[in-house]
């Protein structure tokens, strides 16, 4: 008898934990597609829509209705997180090359400061103390974190990728104002950089096809690369997040007051009307 009982009562759970899950089938699709509005394109759907039915098949055997909290609340902390996890699995550039890739910017605006000019790439290899090839390999491991598209910009973690809540409609405005802001930091790009920003990333073109179009050689068109996203992304953090500027180096310097008119520039393009301009009422980008 005892058997029996114990039988039909993991029966039981184990369909009520199958009509759980084929009841929120639909809140996976939904945290999926929700994700994927922040995410660059070549992130797989597959992928993360497998990763959300298996944390969601997990969080069924997980849940305890006793503790009186909606499952639906109880499967999308899991659901996300496993998504997290996804994503984690794709940000490659780990804290490592990071923290390169921040030691080199420093040093490349201390030699900026003190040269009064870009330094090259053999002077900021010999101020590393790194091989010319290192260097290289870390710059190149570098733009590959970084997703510059109509989509937006973004250069960050995984975690900055994923909403913690489901957007609301000053989140929307926030996110096409951000877009704005984009277009207008490039348009206020000296001609030289908005060229190579504009042919690398927009047109996605090969960076020897650029530096022949502009007669550089294409450590130059690095250079420029390289000067051209660490001012898209002062001037951004500028009007949208001033706590993260960094202390400028000699303030009322000319490399200073050259930085302070481009940061004008950016606002002297619009204003938040033409900058909610560049996408659709639902955060969807013009394409050019």
């Amino acid at each position: 008898m005892t058997t029996t009982a114990t039988h039909t009562l993991h029966s039981t759970t184990a369909r009520e934990r199958e009509d759980l899950v084929r009841a929120h089938l639909p809140l996976v699709g939904h945290l999926v597609r929700e994700m994927l509005n922040r995410l660059p394109s070549h992130v797989s759907r597959e992928d993360l829509v497998s990763a959300g039915m298996a944390a969601l098949a997990h969080a069924a055997k997980g849940f305890d209705p006793s503790r009186g909290i909606p499952f639906g609340s109880f499967a999308t902390t899991r659901i996300r997180g496993a998504l997290l996890d996804e994503l984690r699995g794709l940000d490659w550039a780990s804290r490592s090359v990071r923290t390169r890739a921040r030691k080199v910017e420093t040093t490349q605006q201390e030699l900026t400061a003190t040269l009064g000019r870009t330094p090259t790439q053999a002077e900021l290899a010999a101020a590393l103390g790194v091989a010319p090839e290192e260097l290289k390999a870390i710059g190149e491991d570098v733009q590959r974190a970084v997703v510059l598209s109509l989509q937006g910009f973004t250069a960050g973690t995984a975690e900055d990728l994923v909403p913690e809540r489901t957007p609301g409609p000053e989140d929307l405005i926030l996110h096409r104002e951000k877009i704005g802001y984009l277009h207008h930091a490039i348009g206020a790009l000296p001609e030289r950089l908005r060229q190579v920003i504009t042919a690398y990333f927009f047109d996605e073109r090969p960076m020897n096809d650029i530096a022949r179009e502009l007669g550089v050689t294409e450590s130059r068109i690095s250079q420029l690369r390289s000067e051209a996203l660490v001012l898209l992304r002062d001037g951004l953090n500028n009007h949208l997040d001033p706590q993260l500027m960094a202390a400028q180096e000699r303030a009322g310097g000319c490399i200073a007051r050259r930085r302070e008119a481009y940061y004008n520039q950016i606002a002297d393009q619009g204003n938040l009307t033409t900058r909610l301009a560049h996408t659709t009422p639902l955060g969807i980008p013009f394409h050019a």
